[in-house]
């Protein structure tokens, strides 16, 4: 069977060609619809990313903090807890369970809670890493930040953070490929992203083959964009001896 790129091209109610593959006047083509599904796909993915780096650096680092057990045990308890359900059984529950329990819930849309629950079962993994970078830096560190006077919030501040951070750039670049490609599940709830745009218009055309290589592309330059993105920040902030010079793959 040939191949027939051409039915991206097609108007997706009258299945007829539109010149230019664009859709006008309130025409969609199968090219409209996979670039939004494309669009749909980078925002959730940026979005849960910042929720994830925002609560996995405050939890990475509360379980590292001295004499403080409790505060350690809620870090420890958070990251158990978003890291051992799975990601689908989580997005079902804020989607679910969680407006059941709050009712106020109900008006907040599946876009809003996909973003929520990959946001916070991404943040269990980037907690896991802060924490093993702070402990991976030599003690001295911490005992030199309270020898200037530095309280306990600046020496995390300004010598553990920076330093664990530059350690932990590779495992975060493949924590912010993951949160891409496990943006995926957000069909389960109707959010109109890559795969659910290949998952109808495969049905619709019967063309599958031409409708997965062209959404396999476009992750793949989402990877390749993150890869080159991370890179980049592993190069400016490298110190000698604090990182591998391999990386996040980039030189």
């Amino acid at each position: 069977m040939a191949w027939d790129w051409q039915m991206f091209c097609e108007d997706t109610l009258e299945r007829t060609q539109v010149q230019g593959c664009f859709g006008k006047n309130g025409d969609i083509t199968y090219l409209d619809w996979m670039l939004s599904a494309w669009g749909w796909t980078i925002s959730v993915s940026l979005l849960a990313l910042l929720l994830a780096l925002a609560a996995g650096i405050v939890i990475g680092t509360l379980r590292t903090l001295p004499d403080h057990p409790w505060v350690v045990r809620f870090g420890n308890a958070w990251v158990e807890f978003f890291r051992n359900i799975p990601l689908l059984v989580q997005i079902f529950l804020w989607y679910h369970v969680v407006p059941s329990l709050f009712p106020a819930m109900k008006s907040v849309s599946g876009f809003a809670l996909v973003v929520l629950a990959l946001g916070f079962f991404t943040s269990a993994r980037i907690a896991e890493q802060v924490r093993s970078g702070i402990q991976a830096l030599p003690r001295g560190q911490r005992y030199a930040g309270m020898a200037v006077g530095f309280t306990t919030w600046q020496t995390y501040r300004y010598v553990l953070l920076p330093n664990a951070f530059r350690i932990i750039i590779p495992p975060l670049t493949s924590e912010t490929m993951n949160i891409f490609k496990n943006s995926s599940v957000a069909f389960a709830v109707s959010v109109t992203e890559l795969t659910m745009f290949a998952m109808q218009a495969q049905e619709e055309t019967g063309r599958g083959i031409e409708v997965y290589m062209a959404v396999t592309g476009l992750y793949v330059i989402s990877a390749f964009a993150i890869n080159r993105i991370m890179a980049f920040i592993e190069k400016r902030s490298r110190v000698p001896g604090m990182i591998s010079a391999s990386g996040a793959g980039g030189h």
